[in-house]
């Protein structure tokens, strides 16, 4: 079965000490950290497209456009999306959005490049 638009995942987590931006190292206050946001959303792109790809093939990401938009604190409740929206050959373009009870968190797009796993693993240096 091969990726077609409009595959979409969605992913929640509840805002732990260890998802914020102190415990990456990516800030001093203990809101969701933007590394973690980004982590979700390409979980939920992986999501999207499992069981689509072809035997011993996978993806890899390429390029990530982000907009982290507003803090979420320590028990929050945050839902990523990952949508499908543009296959461009080997290239897999996501639409993402994260949001919370209050509205949007982030959003932005991912491309991820279909790699055969063998071969993309031979060149890891």
């Amino acid at each position: 079965m091969a990726p077609r638009t409009g595959l979409s995942a969605r992913i929640e987590l509840v805002v732990s000490e260890e998802d914020t931006a102190e415990a990456f190292g990516s800030g001093s206050v203990p809101v969701l950290a933007t590394p973690r946001i980004i982590a979700l959303c390409e979980e939920a792109s992986c999501l999207a497209i499992d069981g689509h790809l072809p035997e011993g093939r996978t993806s890899v990401a390429k390029r990530l456009q982000f907009d982290h938009l507003v803090p979420v604190g320590i028990g929050g409740t945050v839902w990523a999306e990952a949508t499908l929206d543009r296959i461009e050959g080997r290239r897999l373009v996501f639409t993402l959005s994260v949001s919370e009870g209050g509205g949007l968190v982030a959003a932005g797009k991912l491309v991820r490049v279909v790699v055969d796993r063998d071969d993309f693993l031979a060149n890891v240096r």
